[in-house]
């Protein structure tokens, strides 16, 4: 066994420019573990893109639609023909565009320019590479964004969502290679799922492995996130703020690193097993907590195989609430 630390990486802090120095087009985006797993995959060398940390920059990384054209899209149809088209492209969502169904969301995308997603939202299905960045989710019938069936390198950062019917942001069925950062999520009850059942061990043992850092859980009610096989899951300097059920439960053999979060006015902040699902391991250190509980950890996690920075827990806080959601990309 082993101890993997952090190792020195610049948190962004600035709006980064989203792109390959050699590609066709670009888009300027504005306003360690205890290890008891086997060996980490394969790192193959890609650009990923600026500000990127985490699961999403393993697996070849993630560049989303850079190279590809910019399009602007102002309505349904829109949106759903230019996420749909084969190619990389990086499509700006311009004003409030309301869904009447879910949108499925090809390879090699990126959704982004600051605009606002109502009614349902995407689902990526057997996709790849795919960003989704600086945009309003709210009112959504289905979930806000689910991410399923084995799809990989995704990268959620700096979206604001409000309150919907279903999940902010699930991944399942055996999807992998998922970073969801700097994002705001205000009063929602059923926040970020990660493995929608208990006998879907077979497709999913050995994948589901998602970061989860920098996000502002805001009055949230629970799943944030509930998890389900995945080992090693990284939960690091999120902000908790009032979270009424729990914030974070290892369910189902998976492996949760819980670090430098902090915690207010959040009686559970993490725990083992949920529900009639039986208990994960979870590793907690060097958290803060303000008027909470302790939480319950237990077990052992495999190693995180990346880079990254740890804030110092106490100044999460005011890291994140400064810096989380669609304004502040």
């Amino acid at each position: 066994m082993h101890t993997t630390q952090p190792t020195t990486r610049h948190r962004r802090s600035l709006p980064v420019l989203l792109g390959a120095s050699l590609a066709a087009a670009t888009l300027t985006l504005g306003a360690g573990a205890i290890a008891n797993a086997g060996p980490a995959p394969d790192r193959v060398e890609a650009l990923d893109a600026p500000g990127l940390v985490g699961w999403a920059t393993e697996n070849g990384g993630t560049t989303g639609g850079a190279g590809g054209p910019t399009v602007t899209v102002t309505d349904e149809a829109g949106l759903a023909d230019a996420v749909q088209q084969d190619g990389p492209a990086i499509v700006q969502v311009s004003g409030t565009i309301n869904l009447s169904d879910m949108v499925r969301v090809g390879s090699d995308k990126t959704i982004t320019g600051g605009g606002t997603i109502t009614g349902n939202g995407f689902t990526l299905r057997e996709s790849h590479n795919v960003i989704i960045q600086g945009l309003y989710f709210d009112d959504w019938d289905d979930d806000a964004i689910n991410v399923e069936t084995e799809s990989t390198n995704v990268w959620i950062d700096h979206n604001t969502f409000g309150v919907g019917y279903d999940g902010a942001v699930d991944v399942k069925r055996g999807s992998d290679f998922v970073t969801i950062s700097w994002n705001h999520v205000r009063g929602h009850d059923k926040t970020m799922l990660l493995g929608h059942s208990d006998d879907n061990g077979g497709q999913d043992i050995g994948h589901l492995r998602v970061t989860y850092h920098h996000n502002w859980f805001d009055g949230t009610e629970q799943r944030n996130p509930r998890v389900r096989f995945g080992n090693p899951v990284h939960v690091f300097n999120n902000y908790y703020a009032s979270v009424g059920g729990y914030g974070v439960a290892s369910t189902e053999d998976a492996g949760v690193l819980v670090e430098g979060n902090f915690f207010e006015d959040t009686d559970d902040p993490f725990h083992l097993g949920e529900g009639s699902s039986g208990p994960g391991t979870l590793v907690a250190r060097d958290n803060h907590f303000v008027n909470s509980g302790e939480g319950e950890q237990g077990g052992s996690v495999a190693a995180i195989p990346y880079a990254y920075t740890l804030d110092p827990a106490a100044e999460v806080k005011s890291i994140v609430s400064a810096g989380a959601g669609a304004g502040n990309l």
